[in-house]
């Protein structure tokens, strides 16, 4: 499964990750809806850091197309709101 974090480049995952993934998300969600912003930081930096940690880089120059996109480290509460889908960040 092959993910887009914004300004850093691609990485591929496997579907394995997902469901843990998902939890991560949701705690995203959860800090975004209650409008905490230490809690929207350390939220964004813990699943950024688990897709980093648990993904395979590709090189910079390949074009895969991506299953989803994440925001980058830096991104406001607003910008990550916008983002948002029914299911959050990451689908499924």
């Amino acid at each position: 499964m092959i993910v887009r974090i914004m300004g850093e480049g691609q990485v591929d995952l496997t579907d394995a990750d997902l469901d843990l993934l998902n939890s991560f998300d949701a705690a995203l969600e959860a800090a975004i809806e209650s409008g905490d912003e230490a809690e929207f930081r350390k939220a964004l930096h813990d699943l950024l850091q688990r897709v980093r940690e648990d993904s395979k880089p590709l090189p910079p120059d390949s074009l895969e197309p991506s299953e989803f996109i994440l925001p980058p480290a830096d991104a406001s509460m607003d910008e990550v709101r916008q983002m948002l889908q029914d299911d959050g960040l990451i689908p499924g």
